[in-house]
């Protein structure tokens, strides 16, 4: 055994807790005079920009005068000084660990609390909150509530008639009941879950939300709209994409010419043009191609055009996570003599799919938000049906679409983050499972 004491370059290094100390010392230096700069920051905006009628020699005052940010200033300071609290050693190892950082870390806060406080004026102080019409409004730079409240029907239901839309309230339920448990890794019945999220539930939401027999008056789609519109696109999208994109990827990467090549052509070609000229050419070019008398629902042609669209860059995404598996893991399923269902559905999917679960995820995002391109053809979902309403009369008022576009991006929001959540939250889980 060789001796410490004569290999000294064996040693494990000890200077770390020293350069430590001198990080904290920089940092300790450097926190009171980045809170000064932003106190004068913040103090100079608002008495230069934020005061009406304000001066030069008031913004000046202003910047140097005590306040809420001198008391949000002094207890920053104050907690660089409490010790190696968590919370403080996290500020200060992600946000303040360099001069670099610590400008970023300020500006940054800087942008964020101009942005809140415009947003936060705008949809809470300046906001009118009762009224009956756009007279109620006009005298207020802020948002128009009364207008989404009297149109908050409209904005969900389209034009779907008054004392039918139980059932869309219905389809929803009947919708969440099979989601959830899905969701959820422990809920026991997958398989019966599965079976009725996607085998049962579209036959009865069919059933309830067109009509037409069991006693139920029948509702075109075209008196459907607003954020059922955006549901039904998105969720038929979502599902419809997924299994067809599977199967493109597979079939690009199969051995059999025509297989190939049909994907292939199928695949570039729809990645070529945009969305908006797939749901023109479904809408307008289709119907002429059929024999004379037949006729499409034009919703049920936008919800093809999606999911065939969709399904193209799906099977990209998908074709990046099978290329991304190792081939000794086609070998290996082919020692032990599994077929090609046995060796794609129990070996190489479950693996590619996981490695491919942002991507996925991120088709999906995209597809929810490009659901508003459905206007094009006459179909008026949440963000068609807030347009339209902009120019009621009885609502007119400079605000009234500013507010009706923050309403309709935060509902937009809502569903796209929830789904950006639970794709962290599936990985997360798949990494533990995988851990064990």
């Amino acid at each position: 055994m060789v001796d410490a004491a004569l290999a000294p370059s064996m040693r494990r290094p000890e200077k770390v807790y020293s350069v430590k100390r001198t990080t904290d010392t920089r940092l300790l230096v450097l926190a009171p005079l980045a809170m000064i700069a932003t106190e004068f920051a913040l103090g100079w905006m608002r008495g230069a920009y934020l005061t009406p009628g304000a001066t030069t020699a008031g913004a000046v005052g202003t910047a140097f005068s005590f306040d809420y940010t001198s008391l949000l200033a002094a207890l920053t300071l104050g907690a660089f000084f409490v010790g190696h609290l968590l919370p403080v050693n996290w500020l200060r190892d992600n946000l303040f660990s360099s001069i670099g950082n610590s400008v970023l870390t300020l500006v940054g806060l800087l942008v964020i609390y101009v942005m809140v406080t415009g947003l936060f004026d705008f949809a809470v102080l300046n906001a009118t909150w009762t009224g009956a019409d756009g007279e109620a409004c006009r005298p207020n730079s802020g948002a128009c509530w009364p207008m989404v409240h009297a149109k908050f029907a409209q904005f969900m239901y389209g034009r779907y008639p008054d004392n039918e839309r139980w059932r869309v309230d219905l389809t929803y339920l009947l919708a969440v009941i099979g989601l959830v448990p899905l969701m959820i890794p422990r809920a026991p019945y997958k398989l019966q879950n599965a079976i009725y999220l996607f085998g049962v539930f579209p036959v009865l939401a069919f059933a309830l939300l067109v009509g037409g027999f069991l006693g139920l008056t029948h509702i075109a789609t075209e008196y459907w709209g607003g954020l059922l519109v955006t549901l039904v696109v998105a969720s038929v999208g979502i599902t419809a994409s997924f299994p067809i994109g599977v199967m493109l990827a597979l079939g690009r990467r199969s051995r059999m010419p025509l297989v190939r090549y049909a994907s292939v052509t199928f695949i570039e070609f729809v990645r070529g043009v945009p969305l908006i000229t797939v749901l023109f050419m479904s809408s307008v070019m289709l119907p002429l191609f059929l024999p004379p008398g037949w006729s499409i629902d034009k919703l049920l042609r936008a919800l093809v055009g999606v999911a065939l669209f969709a399904a193209a860059y799906m099977a990209e995404t998908i074709r990046g996570g099978l290329q991304a598996i190792p081939r000794g893991q086609f070998e290996a399923a082919d020692a032990i003599g599994l077929n090609y269902r046995q060796k794609m559905s129990m070996i190489v999917l479950p693996q590619a799919l996981k490695l491919v679960i942002p991507g996925i995820v991120n088709t999906f995002i995209g597809l929810f938000k490009d659901t508003s391109l459905v206007l094009i053809i006459g179909l008026f979902d949440l963000l068609g049906i807030v347009q339209q309403n902009n120019t009621d009369q009885k609502w007119l008022a400079p605000t009234n679409a500013m507010t009706g576009y923050l309403f309709a991006g935060f509902i937009f929001w809502i569903f796209c983050f929830g789904m950006s959540r639970y794709s962290a939250f599936v990985e997360r889980n798949l990494s533990a499972n995988e851990k064990r």
